[in-house]
């Protein structure tokens, strides 16, 4: 498959690479074209602009944000300016759904086809092509993509044919990373201000009541305060978090929850933790507990 891909971030440059392994035809785009320099040696096609990445049958973006991917997207010679009638566009970027709908529209009056697949996973999950994709959209458009899926990821969920849909159960799952953060970060401080090692309290958890990926990552991490080079810098989740809120305003849905994760993620930039990977913000207990 002759594939476009924009946005070379952590995330990008793994999903990128495997599909170079998988054996598909690769054209990458970046802004800071050194970015796009180890894919080269790997046999990736590098574009000098969006407009030449999106002249593929697909094309994939994975971005920071709206504002990102509506400016490559949207804007003068964007995706819906240059990709061929009949090709697709795979939004792997976390974004509102309310974005993921506008796009949905655009790529529809231009006779394209637009899937939202989001995916689940840190960066050392993309690189071992173990992501979890969310796909949403039309059934034929999502099986055509599949191929990619298998690329990057070990499953895939077909969601809904409604893209946003995609969108919702991506935000909806970071609200609930940062809540185990949370709590994790409040239970650790609890314990260990009582004398329990707090690596043989992860080790407990993980093993007994709460086994899986996410309380073993963030539970390791919050323990050994390992939080730079950040693999998901804190503004990317409070970005997450204010999504995850508005989506739910516009449902009428309280999330009183997230609306504390907000604040978190805001006093821990606001105490200088901008470059910090986000679960720092659940070391804030500790620190409220008066131990530094």
């Amino acid at each position: 498959m002759n594939i476009g891909f924009i946005g070379l971030g952590q995330m990008g440059v793994a999903m990128a690479a495997n599909l170079l392994k998988a054996g598909h035809t690769v054209t990458v785009y970046n802004r800071t074209r050194g970015k796009a320099e180890p894919l080269a040696a790997l046999g990736a096609k590098v574009a000098g602009s969006v407009a030449e990445a999106s002249g593929n049958d697909v094309v994939i973006t994975m971005l920071a944000d709206d504002k990102a991917l509506e400016a490559v997207a949207l804007g003068e010679g964007g995706i819906v300016a240059s990709l061929p009638k009949g090709a697709m566009h795979v939004s792997s970027s976390t974004i509102s759904p309310a974005l993921s709908e506008t796009l949905t529209e655009a790529h529809a009056k231009a006779g394209q086809r637009y899937v939202a697949a989001p995916v689940f996973g840190r960066p050392e999950a993309a690189a071992a092509a173990k992501l979890f994709v969310m796909a949403a959209g039309a059934p034929d458009a999502v099986a055509a993509a599949q191929p990619i899926f298998d690329a990057i990821g070990q499953k895939t969920f077909a969601v809904s044919e409604t893209p946003k849909a995609a969108n919702l159960v991506k935000l909806s799952g970071n609200f609930l990373i940062g809540c185990v953060i949370e709590s994790l970060g409040e239970a650790m401080t609890l314990v260990g201000k009582g004398g329990v090692d707090r690596n043989l309290y992860v080790e407990i958890l993980s093993s007994t009541l709460f086994p899986g990926p996410i309380y073993g990552t963030y539970g390791k991490l919050l323990a050994e305060g390992n939080f730079q080079p950040p693999k998901f810098a804190a503004p990317l989740g409070q970005k997450d978090i204010r999504l995850t809120l508005a989506a739910a305003e516009a449902m009428n849905v309280p999330l009183p929850l997230a609306s504390l994760l907000r604040d978190r993620l805001l006093t821990l930039m606001a105490q200088g933790g901008a470059d910090l990977d986000w679960s720092a913000f659940g070391r804030l207990a500790a620190r409220d507990a008066g131990e530094g």
